[in-house]
């Protein structure tokens, strides 16, 4: 079994806990997640099985939508509810002119301090072990995008919100940096993921569909095969030379290809990264154009 599960994680999960169910029900033991959701946050989390799991460095860093309540009043020391109150509580809050000035000032390519308690590691360890032995990690600031950040409702003391961002941004962080902007501490209260990459809630899966699928033997209902995925990317197509050159690692020459999608416009530079297909769309792996030697060298080769 090879390819992409969309899963609806509930709360109250961790996504390790999502991999070792699914292990469970698939009786597969290659299986991963990409992008971790925090055990607070419902929505998208995408599950690769099988060979998939070699795409996992294409599919991280794509772009994800969140929708969530931020509270107002109070910090915690993990940045959401599920943390101990730290600092004074809050008891005037803001207008809402206030909270759309300071999330205007959060959208665009930011510095963002990941929360103590997060995955992050620093010297090996992570920085949550650190936090819970009371050693405060000294986390260094990441650039991250805010493409969106739109205020839905306001009744105090929740905010109701939608976030666009670039993979690797901490929702949590948000929060807590819009109630210090605000001088009204603020922790993340509720989290959803609607999209991730080109995947959305609406083709997403419980864990409890899914087992019932795998049952009735309609696996194929929830998994999405190996040709189908990362279709973004541009493709090239080979000839049969092509095909066993690129499966035997050799790079493949211009003159082995049957057909280039781009799917770009011209003026855009050539990528690095190509799917390679079969004539008949099966996906044989990943490749790296080589632009002086003009040739695509295989990244990543799927057996058959």
């Amino acid at each position: 079994m090879d390819g992409l599960i969309i899963i609806d994680k509930p709360a109250g999960w961790t996504s390790h806990d999502v991999v070792l169910k699914l292990r469970k029900i698939l009786g597969e033991k290659k299986i991963g997640h990409t992008g971790t959701l925090d055990p607070l946050a419902s929505g998208v989390l995408l599950i690769m099985v099988g060979q998939a799991t070699r795409l996992f460095p294409y599919l991280s860093g794509v772009e994800k939508t969140y929708t969530g309540e931020i509270t107002l009043g109070q910090a915690t020391d993990t940045y959401d509810s599920s943390g101990n109150p730290v600092g004074g509580k809050c008891q005037h809050y803001p207008k809402i002119k206030e909270i759309q000035l300071a999330v205007e000032s959060l959208i665009g390519t930011i510095d963002q301090v990941p929360p103590p308690f997060s995955a992050k590691k620093i010297n090996g360890r992570r920085a949550f072990d650190l936090a819970r032995k009371g050693q405060p990690p000294e986390l260094k600031p990441v650039k991250i995008s805010v493409y969106r950040f739109l205020v839905l409702d306001y009744q105090p003391p929740q905010i109701s919100f939608q976030v666009e961002c670039s993979s690797g941004t901490y929702i949590r962080s948000l929060a807590h940096e819009l109630g210090q902007k605000l001088s009204c501490g603020a922790h993340l209260s509720r989290l959803r993921r609607l999209v991730v990459g080109p995947y959305s809630e609406a083709e997403a899966y419980s864990l409890d569909r899914i087992e019932q699928l795998y049952q009735a033997k309609l696996a194929s209902q929830f998994i999405i095969p190996l040709n189908y995925l990362l279709a973004w990317y541009p493709a090239i197509r080979v000839d049969d030379v092509g095909h066993s050159d690129f499966q035997h690692g050799r790079g493949l020459r211009l003159d082995y290809l049957i057909k280039v999608d781009l799917s770009r416009p011209s003026s855009q530079p050539l990528p690095a990264i190509f799917r390679v297909l079969t004539e008949d769309n099966q996906l044989l792996g990943l490749a790296r154009f080589d632009s002086k030697e003009k040739l695509f060298w295989p990244e990543v080769v799927f057996r058959p």
